[in-house]
């Protein structure tokens, strides 16, 4: 157990490899609710003994026996996993071979201990805010230590000099004690020259570890966290605190650079040069030029100004914005640089797979890098647009994926000029989708969705050519999170567990693009209405939790039986692909428990009248009373909806200019 305590507490990436572990191995439900025993016994011996492993196989499914007969007797409707269909799955596969079933476990386990020990390696390498900042600013102490050092050897320079011409104006035993001086002095610069380059070469170092630090582990986790902030996840994604550590180690190794040039101009024929001198120069310069090639960085991902929460989808002719910041914010590129995008520059797939479209820009596609009025620092942010270059084609060139299945980029790139170097500096957006129509939107995102939830060596531009699975865990995280994005609300456990009920069909708890993103019968484009339905409509209500939403007509009616005349609960509809939402009631007769179901609210009904409205309004046909009585599971009607009602009395408070009665729809059901 306290391994699997352990891997609680991982990142959500590393939990998600946790996942894929178990992935056509062993049941992952099964490794959760079973983790304390399982982490107690000896498997990797087991996998070696036939009768341990039989005793071992005979145990597990005597406790997923266990985990069924509590499930039915605590009623989980809509909670926890189908036992039963992980046991026939253990029986279909590890019945006559139990062994396989105790090597399969000793590996995952196995393989969770390394990952635990590979993430603590990272924790204790990768420093945490305060040990980079005593680490800058040890580093900004040192070199403060070396322009002193510096300074006072240029006096002393000064000093030899004035000697060293005096020389040649005396004569005789003058002349030689001079001279003395001369060499004494000469050798004392040279003894000091050496040991401040030892000191540069220990602050060069020091800057290098800043440098690896923010390319190659701090950089990378913020596009990351950005990548996953594009799809919904609620992360912080400021750019404020990276952008500081670049400037500063930036500025560091200037000065640094600055430092050793005054070392370089101080050489003298009488005094040997600092050895190793150039090679400093040219690592110090080498490591400003690898962190300016990595400053430049797309701060807001292209997006169109009408889908703020779907970023990268993009349609042609439609403007859309982006937004580039150079981390590295100095008063030396103030001047600011001109900015070039280019719309997929060097994509291998425009002329690998047949098909592919290609377009160009159809506004300017330069801009200049100016200083950020609000937060400082350089930025580039312009509105652009697209448009499809119409390539002629033979018909049989057919492409192997859809129009929303292609991904592009957008590549920006720079010539950089500042302290003696040049370098260019290029960077690109995340892949995105072009579409022509809105109905295409849809579709769309779910490719954005899919390609930016697999694994790293599964993002090629070709990805959608032969899609990989994805894991139920995964999917079912993002899924949420776009709960979050259009009702500020994410899903439940129970939620969670009915969507997967309709997803995910196998008991590797994969899921494959082509079933999720089918356009006729996939569940995307049934959750996608309903997410518009919730942004649009019924947002406050989603938020509140005064929707159950998915659950079923049987689950329904499981969940009302029990309960009073006139309970009721909110569901999505099951059939209208486009977004719907009804209720159900129940009502206990002498004839018995009989369960209502009203006719789904669409859209347009509910841009005419509000959902809440309708319940406070709601007759059965030739009813005078309402039916609607408690929120299940028992919350009274009016305390959970009274808030939303369209003030009955606003009409009192305005001046009344003719003699008319106020209407009063009333929704009326069987």
């Amino acid at each position: 157990m306290a391994q699997w305590r352990s891997l609680l507490t991982l990142e959500p990436d590393l939990k998600s490899r946790v996942v894929r572990l178990y992935v056509r191995k062993f049941p992952f439900d099964i490794r959760r609710c079973l983790s304390l025993w399982i982490e107690e016994q000896d498997w990797e011996a087991a996998s070696a003994d036939g009768a341990a492993a039989k005793r071992l196989f005979q145990t597990v499914l005597l406790k997923l026996d266990e985990l069924i007969r509590e499930s039915l007797y605590n009623n989980h409707t809509l909670k926890g996993p189908d036992f039963s269909l992980l046991k026939d799955h253990l029986m279909t596969q590890f019945e006559h071979f139990p062994q396989d079933m105790a090597v399969k476990l000793s590996e995952c386990l196995q393989e969770e201990k390394l990952l635990l020990e590979s993430a603590s390696v990272v924790q204790v390498r990768q420093p945490d805010d305060a040990g980079v900042d005593d680490e800058a600013s040890q580093l900004e102490n040192q070199i403060r230590e070396i322009e002193e050092e510096v300074k006072a050897l240029e006096k002393v320079e000064s000093i030899y000099k004035s000697w060293e011409s005096g020389v040649a104006q005396m004569n005789g035993p003058a002349s030689a004690q001079m001279q003395e001086k001369c060499l004494n002095q000469a050798n004392s610069i040279r003894t000091k020259k050496q040991e401040v380059m030892s000191r540069i070469v220990k602050s060069v170092k020091l800057a290098s570890l800043g440098v690896e630090s923010l390319v190659s582990v701090e950089l990378p986790e913020w596009k990351r966290k950005q990548q996953m902030s594009c799809i919904g996840n609620p992360v912080r994604i400021d750019l404020e605190r990276l952008e500081t550590r670049f400037s500063r180690v930036a500025q560091s190794l200037l000065q640094i650079v600055q430092q050793l040039k005054k070392l370089q101009e101080q050489s003298r024929p009488q005094i040997s040069p600092v050895s190793n001198l150039s090679e400093v120069i040219q690592q110090t310069n080498s490591l400003l030029n690898k962190l300016m090639k990595n400053a430049l960085v797309v701060e807001k991902q292209p997006v169109m100004h009408n889908q703020p929460r779907r970023p990268l989808v993009l349609r042609t002719t439609v403007l859309f914005s982006v937004k580039l910041r150079f981390l590295v914010n100095l008063p030396s590129l103030l001047s600011g640089c001109s900015i070039q995008a280019e719309f997929d520059k060097d994509v291998q797939e425009v002329e690998t797979i047949q098909g592919f479209r290609q377009f160009q820009f159809t506004s300017n596609n330069t801009k200049v890098m100016d200083i950020d009025k609000q937060k400082g620092g350089l930025v580039a942010e312009w509105d652009m647009s697209i448009m499809e270059i119409k390539v002629k084609r033979k018909r049989s060139n057919v492409s192997p994926i859809r129009v929303t299945e292609e991904l592009h980029l957008i590549k920006f790139s720079t010539n950089l000029q500042f302290a003696g170097l040049e370098c260019r500096v290029e960077t690109s957006s995340l892949p995105l989708v072009v579409v022509s129509t809105t109905s295409q939107s849809s579709s769309a995102w779910a490719s954005v969705l899919w390609y930016n939830l697999c694994p790293p060596q599964d993002t090629s531009l070709s990805v959608f050519v032969k899609p990989p699975p994805l894991s139920w865990e995964l999917l079912s995280q993002a899924l949420s999170w776009q709960f979050i994005s259009a009702g500020d609300q994410e899903l439940n456990d129970d939620q969670l567990h009915e969507l997967k009920l309709k997803i995910v069909d196998n008991p590797e708890e994969l899921v494959s693009w082509s079933k999720f993103s089918n356009q006729k019968d996939g569940p995307w484009i049934w959750i996608d209405g309903i997410l518009g339905l919730i942004e649009q409509h019924v947002k406050t209500l989603w938020r509140e939790n005064l929707i159950m939403g998915f659950v079923s007509k049987n689950q329904t009616r499981q969940l009302l039986q029990n309960k009073q005349s006139g309970t009721f609960l909110l569901r999505f509809s099951e059939s209208n692909r486009e977004g719907a939402i009804t209720f159900s009631w129940v009502e206990h007769t002498n004839k018995g428990v009989i369960f209502h179901d009203i006719a789904p609210f669409t859209k347009d009904e509910l841009s005419r009248k509000s959902l809440a409205d309708s319940i406070k309004t709601f007759r059965k046909k030739n009813g005078l009373d309402n039916p609607l009585i408690y929120l299940y599971p028992a919350t009274p009607k009016d305390s959970a909806f009274g808030r939303y009602y369209s003030n009955s009395n606003e009409m009192a408070n305005n001046l009344i200019v003719a003699p008319y009665v106020k209407k009063i729809f009333v929704c009326v059901g069987e």
